[in-house]
This record gives C-alpha cells, structure tokens and sequence, in this order.
C-alpha cells in the first residue's frame, strides 16, 4: 500500500507545491537509490549497495520504502522484521530534503507497517559518532536502550 503525503507548510517555499509520496522500493529504483546513499555517506567499503538492494528486494520487499517526490527517489527506508524485533537500515533523505520531515514521515510509515506485522519493538544501530542522527532518532522517540551492538559479517 503506498502512503501519498502532502507535504507541510513548514518546508521550504520551494518544495510547498510538491508531494511526498512513500511507496515500496522498486528494482528500477537502484541506481537513483545508490546515488541517494553516496550523497547520503551510507555506502561503506564493505557493503555493496547494489547488492544490499537486490536482498532486500527479495526479502520483505515491502518494507523497503522509498520516498519520491516528483517521481524522483529522495529519501530510503530499508526495514526489517524478523518475528521478534524491527530494524530499519538505510535510513536517507537527500541533503537537499533534509530538516524538512521527510525521514519523520518515512519512520511513521514504517513504524505502522511493522506495527501492522504484530512487531512489538522498533530498533536502530546507529554509529556513536553520528551524533546528528542519533537526535534525530531521539527526537521521532526512539531513546537509548544502553545496549552494545555487536557485529560479524559473515
């Protein structure tokens, strides 16, 4: 189900005529998606974006939203949900659409998605050195659960 949202008064004068449209993520979308992330500085050296994407698509690719705005992808939602608890990866709004609600829109429609799934519990891992993001997920309620994330890529 795609989520058509018309966006805020508060935005900038130039984007007042415009809709924000959040829908799933198509395989058309990677190369737009790639481009988002880059500017985005969420491609590291040991993740192929391409690859990530074609995972995803495979997997609950329902919960892989994409925000659009004039048919043009700016802004991501990677989310997951594996029975237990919801993740969400990817999260980008291009630094042009940035402070303006985007990623605060995409994050509600993936909470009710997974909300929707019966997931109980919304969490992210964010680097600590990323403080900017991590008031931003401060400020759409998600707090501290004073937990260590562990890793191994396999």
């Amino acid at each position: 189900m795609n989520a058509r949202i018309t966006c805020f008064n508060n935005l900038q004068d130039k984007m007042k005529n415009h809709t924000l449209v959040i829908r799933t993520c198509r395989k058309q979308d990677t190369e737009e998606i790639v481009t988002l992330w880059e500017a985005c500085n969420l491609i590291v050296p040991w993740n192929d974006p391409r690859k990530d994407i074609l995972i995803k698509l495979n997997f609950q690719p329902d919960l892989f939203l994409v925000g659009t705005m004039d048919e043009k992808v700016i802004a991501t939602a990677m989310v997951g949900y594996e029975g237990h608890r919801g993740w969400v990866n990817y999260l980008a709004v291009s630094p042009d659409h940035q402070k303006m609600g985007i990623g605060r829109k995409l994050m509600e429609e993936a909470a009710l998605k997974l909300k929707a799934l019966g997931c109980p519990k919304f969490n992210v891992q964010v680097r600590t050195s990323n403080t900017a993001v991590i008031e931003f997920y401060k400020k759409v309620g998600f707090s501290d659960d004073n937990v260590i994330g562990l890793g191994m890529h396999l």
